[in-house]
């Protein structure tokens, strides 16, 4: 960093604030059911999906779809962020990716949930705005409330669904492999 000149050390700075603002922009798109805002917050050829692909679509017009119709059985939510691990990329100063950590609760098809999550992001700055260009939804739980305190202990941690599916990680991390084949843990 110390190479960049004060401009770019500037731009890097208000760009890492502006994502931060999109992310959260997003959170509340979702709970407040803001369709003009979540549409603006994507890029045309955006991409959209869940690791275990329940969600996938590509162009901004196929996320919008797919958002009304996870809006048609979503009842009130809350989604908040935690922690962001922003990287830029240093050939090119309008692309950069993040993980996002965060928490939801939701009401959905009659039940109450609770999930722990994570965004796997990537971001584009066009006509001199920040817009996600692709997300990836990861669930370490998405419980039914009643479910949580057992369904922790498991690895079938995805209860959404009306069945019993594993989790998106940590297990599928090499870090928790390689910590379990290492240490027995």
């Amino acid at each position: 960093m110390a190479s960049m000149d004060l401009e770019a050390r500037i731009d890097r700075l208000e760009s890492r604030a502006q994502i931060s603002e999109l992310v959260a922009a997003y959170c509340k798109a979702c709970d407040d059911r803001d369709v003009p805002l979540l549409e603006s917050l994507f890029t045309e050829d955006a991409v959209v999906r869940s690791h275990d692909g329940v969600m996938t679509s590509e162009g901004r017009a196929a996320v919008m779809q797919m958002y009304k119709g996870r809006f048609d059985v979503l009842g009130i939510s809350c989604h908040w962020t935690h922690d962001h691990i922003l990287r830029f990329d240093p050939q090119d100063p309008d692309h950069a990716t993040g993980e996002v950590f965060g928490h939801a609760e939701a009401h959905r098809n009659g039940q109450t949930l609770v999930a722990a999550l994570r965004y796997a992001d990537d971001y584009r700055r066009c006509d001199g705005t920040w817009k996600f260009s692709s997300r990836t939804l990861a669930f370490l739980y998405y419980v039914p409330v009643e479910d949580y305190a057992e369904a922790l202990g498991g690895r079938l941690r995805q209860r959404a669904y009306g069945d019993k599916r594993p989790a998106d990680y940590p297990e599928t991390f090499e870090s928790w492999t390689g910590w379990v084949r290492h240490f027995g843990g």
